[in-house]
């Protein structure tokens, strides 16, 4: 039994959506230096929220009061927001 024109059309179809779905770039993963930075914001965060909270906000920085908590928590989100783009 003869196919029919349109099966042809159809298989050049196919075959061009699966040519365009392959990855034409690979990924580039991130330089060496962005992993150890990452951990470090979060680790320094973590240590500066806890050294204020154990000396009972004299340290690190007295005059400044809570906004230690400020800058701790933004170094730990600085850090987990790296975290977002680590490939």
């Amino acid at each position: 039994m003869p196919e029919s024109r349109g099966r042809e059309g159809a298989r050049q179809r196919a075959r061009r959506t699966s040519e365009l779905s392959q990855p034409t770039q690979k990924i580039q993963s991130n330089p060496g230096w962005f992993v150890p930075v990452m951990c470090a914001l979060m680790v320094v965060g973590v240590l500066w929220v806890a050294t204020f909270y154990i000396t009972g906000g004299e340290w690190p920085i007295a005059s400044i009061r809570y906004w230690n908590l400020g800058i701790g928590m933004g170094l730990i989100m600085a850090g987990f927001g790296m975290a977002t783009q680590w490939r």
